[in-house]
């Protein structure tokens, strides 16, 4: 049986979303197509994966219209959340809640991606 399945995040602007997820420490794996203007990039993060997608994926493969407003939380474990938040920050990334201290020991704070969907970042114990 196959083990591996991953989300696709949806986006106005591939290239762009995609380069917010690098900034978070995944690594592009491959694009489509391979040359040009990309509708799909593949990144994958240790074993996590997710690929990034053109916002008319949902049109073209199932006939369903692309949704607004949150349409996923990104949840991603860092080593240092104050230093990242501040290279975020000065690339214009919108902080969405400072970061908290959590009962079970995990700091979380909240940004968006380029497309306006949440991403939580925990740095902790289990980070």
């Amino acid at each position: 049986m196959q083990e591996r399945a991953f989300p696709l995040v949806f986006a106005a602007h591939v290239p762009v979303t995609a380069a917010f997820y690098e900034r978070l420490g995944f690594t592009r794996l491959r694009q489509n197509p391979p040359e040009g203007e990309p509708t799909y990039i593949a990144l994958a993060r240790g074993t996590a994966e997710l690929a990034v997608v053109s916002a008319d994926w949902p049109a073209t493969r199932y006939d369903r219209p692309f949704g607004t407003g949150v349409r996923f939380e990104m949840f991603v474990l860092v080593d240092d959340l104050d230093t990242l938040l501040k290279e975020l920050a000065g690339a214009g990334v919108p902080l969405l809640r400072d970061p908290v201290e959590m009962p079970w020991g995990e700091r979380i704070a909240y940004v968006t991606d380029p497309d306006g969907n949440p991403v939580a970042l925990a740095a902790g114990p289990h980070s």
